[in-house]
Protein backbone atom coordinates (compact mmCIF):
# COMPACT_ATOMS: atom_id res chain seq x y z
CA UNK A 1 0.00 0.00 0.00
CA UNK A 2 2.82 2.40 0.91
CA UNK A 3 4.75 1.50 -2.25
CA UNK A 4 1.67 2.18 -4.38
CA UNK A 5 1.17 5.56 -2.71
CA UNK A 6 4.81 6.50 -3.28
CA UNK A 7 4.56 5.40 -6.91
CA UNK A 8 1.38 7.46 -7.36
CA UNK A 9 3.04 10.55 -5.90
CA UNK A 10 6.07 10.09 -8.14
CA UNK A 11 3.92 9.73 -11.24
CA UNK A 12 1.89 12.83 -10.40
CA UNK A 13 5.08 14.80 -9.66
CA UNK A 14 6.57 13.72 -12.98
CA UNK A 15 3.44 14.77 -14.84
CA UNK A 16 3.43 18.16 -13.12
CA UNK A 17 7.09 18.75 -13.93
CA UNK A 18 6.49 17.74 -17.53
CA UNK A 19 3.43 19.99 -17.73
CA UNK A 20 5.30 22.96 -16.27
CA UNK A 21 8.21 22.36 -18.61
CA UNK A 22 5.93 22.32 -21.66
CA UNK A 23 4.14 25.45 -20.47
CA UNK A 24 7.40 27.34 -19.91
CA UNK A 25 8.56 26.29 -23.36
CA UNK A 26 5.28 27.58 -24.80
CA UNK A 27 5.67 30.92 -23.00
CA UNK A 28 9.20 31.39 -24.31
CA UNK A 29 8.29 30.31 -27.83
CA UNK A 30 7.23 32.50 -30.75
CA UNK A 31 4.33 30.47 -32.11
CA UNK A 32 1.47 32.90 -31.44
CA UNK A 33 -1.10 30.71 -33.14
CA UNK A 34 -0.25 27.87 -30.77
CA UNK A 35 -0.30 30.25 -27.81
CA UNK A 36 -3.77 31.41 -28.82
CA UNK A 37 -5.21 27.90 -29.10
CA UNK A 38 -3.55 26.77 -25.86
CA UNK A 39 -4.77 29.89 -24.04
CA UNK A 40 -8.36 29.05 -25.02
CA UNK A 41 -7.74 25.46 -23.95
CA UNK A 42 -6.37 26.51 -20.56
CA UNK A 43 -9.30 28.88 -20.08
CA UNK A 44 -11.84 26.16 -20.82
CA UNK A 45 -10.08 23.89 -18.31
CA UNK A 46 -10.24 26.57 -15.61
CA UNK A 47 -6.48 27.23 -15.59
CA UNK A 48 -7.00 30.98 -15.68
CA UNK A 49 -3.53 32.09 -14.59
CA UNK A 50 -1.85 30.20 -17.43
CA UNK A 51 -4.45 31.38 -19.91
CA UNK A 52 -4.08 34.98 -18.78
CA UNK A 53 -0.31 34.94 -19.19
CA UNK A 54 -0.66 33.69 -22.75
CA UNK A 55 -3.41 36.18 -23.61
CA UNK A 56 -1.24 39.02 -22.29
CA UNK A 57 1.60 37.90 -24.56
CA UNK A 58 -0.41 37.66 -27.78
CA UNK A 59 -2.88 40.51 -27.40
CA UNK A 60 -0.53 42.95 -29.18
CA UNK A 61 0.26 40.46 -31.95
CA UNK A 62 -3.43 39.98 -32.81
CA UNK A 63 -4.38 43.65 -32.47
CA UNK A 64 -6.54 44.76 -35.40
CA UNK A 65 -7.62 41.20 -36.21
CA UNK A 66 -10.90 39.39 -35.57
CA UNK A 67 -9.29 37.55 -32.67
CA UNK A 68 -8.35 40.71 -30.75
CA UNK A 69 -11.89 41.17 -29.42
CA UNK A 70 -12.11 37.58 -28.20
CA UNK A 71 -8.68 37.79 -26.55
CA UNK A 72 -9.64 41.00 -24.73
CA UNK A 73 -12.87 39.38 -23.55
CA UNK A 74 -11.16 36.23 -22.28
CA UNK A 75 -8.33 38.20 -20.70
CA UNK A 76 -10.72 40.31 -18.61
CA UNK A 77 -12.54 37.19 -17.51
CA UNK A 78 -9.25 35.54 -16.51
CA UNK A 79 -8.60 38.31 -14.00
CA UNK A 80 -12.17 38.07 -12.74
CA UNK A 81 -11.94 34.31 -12.29
CA UNK A 82 -8.75 34.85 -10.26
CA UNK A 83 -10.63 37.36 -8.07
CA UNK A 84 -8.40 40.26 -9.08
CA UNK A 85 -11.37 42.61 -9.26
CA UNK A 86 -9.37 45.81 -9.71
CA UNK A 87 -7.62 44.61 -12.87
CA UNK A 88 -10.70 42.72 -14.03
CA UNK A 89 -12.76 45.91 -13.78
CA UNK A 90 -10.09 47.81 -15.67
CA UNK A 91 -10.04 45.30 -18.53
CA UNK A 92 -13.83 44.96 -18.69
CA UNK A 93 -14.16 48.75 -18.95
CA UNK A 94 -11.36 48.84 -21.51
CA UNK A 95 -13.24 46.25 -23.55
CA UNK A 96 -16.44 48.30 -23.66
CA UNK A 97 -14.44 51.36 -24.76
CA UNK A 98 -12.63 49.44 -27.49
CA UNK A 99 -15.57 47.36 -28.72
CA UNK A 100 -18.80 49.30 -28.02
CA UNK A 101 -20.71 47.37 -30.69
CA UNK A 102 -19.55 43.93 -29.57
CA UNK A 103 -22.00 41.22 -28.58
CA UNK A 104 -20.10 41.19 -25.28
CA UNK A 105 -20.26 44.97 -24.72
CA UNK A 106 -23.25 44.96 -22.37
CA UNK A 107 -21.92 42.00 -20.38
CA UNK A 108 -18.51 43.64 -19.98
CA UNK A 109 -20.06 46.99 -19.03
CA UNK A 110 -22.00 45.24 -16.28
CA UNK A 111 -18.99 43.20 -15.16
CA UNK A 112 -16.87 46.35 -14.92
CA UNK A 113 -19.48 47.86 -12.59
CA UNK A 114 -19.88 44.57 -10.72
CA UNK A 115 -16.14 44.42 -10.08
CA UNK A 116 -16.41 47.88 -8.51
CA UNK A 117 -19.17 46.51 -6.28
CA UNK A 118 -16.96 43.58 -5.25
CA UNK A 119 -14.12 46.00 -4.48
CA UNK A 120 -16.27 47.98 -2.04
CA UNK A 121 -14.84 47.70 1.51
CA UNK A 122 -16.59 47.08 4.83
CA UNK A 123 -18.42 50.10 6.34
CA UNK A 124 -15.67 50.86 8.87
CA UNK A 125 -13.21 51.71 6.06
CA UNK A 126 -13.10 54.62 3.63
CA UNK A 127 -16.11 54.42 1.30
CA UNK A 128 -14.69 56.14 -1.78
CA UNK A 129 -14.78 52.85 -3.70
CA UNK A 130 -18.38 52.27 -2.62
CA UNK A 131 -19.47 55.61 -4.07
CA UNK A 132 -17.54 54.85 -7.26
CA UNK A 133 -19.33 51.49 -7.50
CA UNK A 134 -22.73 53.16 -7.18
CA UNK A 135 -21.79 55.58 -9.96
CA UNK A 136 -20.63 52.70 -12.18
CA UNK A 137 -23.83 50.73 -11.67
CA UNK A 138 -25.98 53.81 -12.27
CA UNK A 139 -24.03 54.50 -15.46
CA UNK A 140 -24.79 50.98 -16.66
CA UNK A 141 -28.49 51.50 -15.94
CA UNK A 142 -28.44 54.73 -17.94
CA UNK A 143 -26.59 53.13 -20.86
CA UNK A 144 -28.68 49.94 -20.98
CA UNK A 145 -32.20 50.87 -19.78
CA UNK A 146 -33.65 47.73 -21.37
CA UNK A 147 -31.14 45.32 -19.87
CA UNK A 148 -32.27 42.22 -18.01
CA UNK A 149 -29.63 43.06 -15.42
CA UNK A 150 -31.43 46.20 -14.16
CA UNK A 151 -33.05 44.49 -11.17
CA UNK A 152 -29.68 43.11 -10.11
CA UNK A 153 -28.07 46.52 -10.52
CA UNK A 154 -30.72 48.17 -8.34
CA UNK A 155 -30.28 45.48 -5.71
CA UNK A 156 -26.51 46.02 -5.70
CA UNK A 157 -26.97 49.79 -5.42
CA UNK A 158 -29.31 49.26 -2.45
CA UNK A 159 -26.63 47.12 -0.76
CA UNK A 160 -23.98 49.76 -1.37
CA UNK A 161 -26.21 52.56 -0.10
CA UNK A 162 -26.89 50.50 3.03
CA UNK A 163 -23.15 50.35 3.55
CA UNK A 164 -22.86 54.13 3.23
CA UNK A 165 -25.79 54.52 5.62
CA UNK A 166 -24.09 52.25 8.16
CA UNK A 167 -20.91 54.32 7.86
CA UNK A 168 -22.81 57.57 8.40
CA UNK A 169 -24.74 56.09 11.33
CA UNK A 170 -21.58 54.80 13.01
CA UNK A 171 -19.86 58.18 12.68
CA UNK A 172 -22.86 60.04 14.10
CA UNK A 173 -23.15 57.65 17.04
CA UNK A 174 -19.42 57.92 17.70
CA UNK A 175 -19.78 61.69 18.11
CA UNK A 176 -22.81 61.07 20.34
CA UNK A 177 -20.94 58.62 22.59
CA UNK A 178 -18.02 61.04 22.82
CA UNK A 179 -20.40 63.77 24.08
CA UNK A 180 -19.46 65.93 21.09
CA UNK A 181 -23.03 67.14 20.79
CA UNK A 182 -22.45 69.86 18.21
CA UNK A 183 -20.82 67.34 15.86
CA UNK A 184 -23.41 64.67 16.58
CA UNK A 185 -26.30 67.07 15.84
CA UNK A 186 -24.76 67.89 12.48
CA UNK A 187 -24.02 64.25 11.66
CA UNK A 188 -27.45 63.01 12.76
CA UNK A 189 -29.26 65.69 10.76
CA UNK A 190 -27.20 64.83 7.68
CA UNK A 191 -28.00 61.14 8.20
CA UNK A 192 -31.75 61.85 8.32
CA UNK A 193 -31.52 64.06 5.26
CA UNK A 194 -29.57 61.50 3.22
CA UNK A 195 -31.37 58.39 4.48
CA UNK A 196 -34.87 59.43 5.65
CA UNK A 197 -36.08 55.82 5.59
CA UNK A 198 -33.24 54.43 7.68
CA UNK A 199 -34.17 51.39 9.76
CA UNK A 200 -32.55 53.14 12.75
CA UNK A 201 -34.74 56.24 12.42
CA UNK A 202 -36.19 56.02 15.94
CA UNK A 203 -32.76 55.73 17.55
CA UNK A 204 -31.42 58.53 15.37
CA UNK A 205 -34.30 60.84 16.31
CA UNK A 206 -33.86 60.11 20.00
CA UNK A 207 -30.09 60.61 19.83
CA UNK A 208 -30.70 63.92 18.05
CA UNK A 209 -33.14 64.99 20.78
CA UNK A 210 -30.73 64.00 23.54
CA UNK A 211 -27.82 65.75 21.81
CA UNK A 212 -29.82 68.93 21.35
CA UNK A 213 -31.00 68.79 24.96
CA UNK A 214 -27.49 68.42 26.40
CA UNK A 215 -26.10 70.97 23.97
CA UNK A 216 -28.80 73.44 25.03
CA UNK A 217 -28.51 73.13 28.80
CA UNK A 218 -24.74 73.53 28.62
CA UNK A 219 -24.94 76.61 26.40
CA UNK A 220 -24.14 80.18 27.30
CA UNK A 221 -27.23 82.19 28.33
CA UNK A 222 -27.37 84.06 25.01
CA UNK A 223 -27.73 80.79 23.07
CA UNK A 224 -29.74 78.69 25.52
CA UNK A 225 -33.27 79.80 24.60
CA UNK A 226 -32.79 79.19 20.87
CA UNK A 227 -31.24 75.76 21.47
CA UNK A 228 -33.95 74.72 23.95
CA UNK A 229 -36.58 75.54 21.34
CA UNK A 230 -34.71 73.43 18.80
CA UNK A 231 -34.60 70.53 21.27
CA UNK A 232 -38.35 70.88 21.96
CA UNK A 233 -38.98 70.63 18.21
CA UNK A 234 -36.85 67.47 18.09
CA UNK A 235 -39.02 65.98 20.83
CA UNK A 236 -42.21 66.74 18.87
CA UNK A 237 -40.81 65.01 15.78
CA UNK A 238 -39.80 61.91 17.74
CA UNK A 239 -43.12 61.58 19.58
CA UNK A 240 -45.21 62.26 16.48
CA UNK A 241 -43.50 59.38 14.67
CA UNK A 242 -42.99 57.00 17.59
CA UNK A 243 -45.54 57.88 20.32
CA UNK A 244 -45.21 54.47 21.98
CA UNK A 245 -41.62 53.86 20.95
CA UNK A 246 -38.71 52.39 22.85
CA UNK A 247 -37.51 55.86 23.87
CA UNK A 248 -40.89 57.39 24.78
CA UNK A 249 -40.27 57.51 28.55
CA UNK A 250 -36.73 58.91 28.25
CA UNK A 251 -37.92 61.47 25.72
CA UNK A 252 -40.79 62.55 28.01
CA UNK A 253 -38.31 63.16 30.85
CA UNK A 254 -36.09 65.23 28.55
CA UNK A 255 -39.10 67.23 27.41
CA UNK A 256 -40.09 67.89 31.02
CA UNK A 257 -36.60 69.17 31.81
CA UNK A 258 -36.56 71.32 28.70
CA UNK A 259 -39.86 72.95 29.68
CA UNK A 260 -38.43 73.72 33.12
CA UNK A 261 -35.31 75.24 31.58
CA UNK A 262 -37.37 77.32 29.17
CA UNK A 263 -39.14 79.02 32.08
Amino acid sequence: MVKRLILFVLVISALLVSSCSKYQKLLKGSDNELKYSKAIEYYDKGEYYRAQQLFEQIIVFFRGTDRAEKIAYYNANCYYKQRDYILAGYYFNSFTSSYPSSQFAEECAFMGAYCSYLDSPVPSLDQTNTMAAISSLQLFINQYPGSQRLDQCNQLIDELRAKLEKKAFDIAMLYYRMDDYKASILALNNLLKEYPDTKDREKVLYSLLDSKYKYAINSIPEKKKERIESALEAYKVLISEFPQGAYADQAALINKNLLKESK
